[in-house]
């Protein structure tokens, strides 16, 4: 919660006031302007504490980090910050995709199956949505949707499962995708795997 004093201190920044760090982190938000106070009193705590605005990390107010951290570098921080906040946004995804906050019992072995299998099954769309182009950065249920609810027919021939998709919207951006063509399954006997698109 920010302080009627804390956005006017804000509002008053001047784009000279922000310096630019560089994040070793990929993607588009790894150069954001930073402007630092050194000596910020809190109400009631004994000391100062560092204070940093920060624009250009993906959202759209700037996101304000305070900590008693003396000798961390900004650069640093910032990067701490941004990984912790990058694990908030996959246990959102999780939530919201997944059901994770809707567990199917109050019986321990029931509810660490349902994390277990929430936490998979976000690793496994996390890793499909890296292969398919222009999708990098969607959510696991817009993978659902637009992927993983296509209609098809799994067909055995020996020791060969084919999975067939039918056509959709999305067809073309699956044609595209850097999917196995055969995947080898050992704990199907070596059976083979692979996929056609209608």
């Amino acid at each position: 919660m920010r302080s009627p004093t804390l956005i006017k201190q804000i509002n008053a920044l001047t784009p000279g006031d922000y310096k630019t760090i560089t994040l070793d982190r990929p993607g588009p938000h790894n150069k954001p302007r930073v402007h630092e106070s050194t000596a910020v009193k809190l109400s009631k705590y004994p000391t100062t504490v560092r204070q940093f605005i920060v624009t250009g990390l993906g959202r759209e107010a700037p996101t304000v980090i305070i900590t008693n951290d003396r000798d961390g570098t900004t650069k640093h921080l910032i990067e701490r910050y941004a990984r912790r906040m990058t694990i908030e946004q996959r246990l959102a995804e999780i939530i919201r995709a997944f059901h994770a906050d809707a567990l199917s019992s109050a019986v321990n072995l029931n509810v660490d199956l349902d994390i277990v299998l929430c936490v998979l099954a976000q690793a496994l769309t996390a890793a499909l949505r890296q292969r398919l182009p222009g999708y990098a950065n969607v959510t696991p249920d817009t993978l659902q949707r637009r992927f993983l609810d296509t209609p098809g027919q799994i067909i055995n021939h020996g020791d060969t499962v084919t999975v067939r998709l039918n056509r959709r919207a999305y067809s073309p951006v699956l044609r595209q995708a850097d999917l196995p063509t055969n995947t080898t399954v050992p704990w199907r006997g070596n059976h083979t795997l692979r996929y056609q698109f209608a």
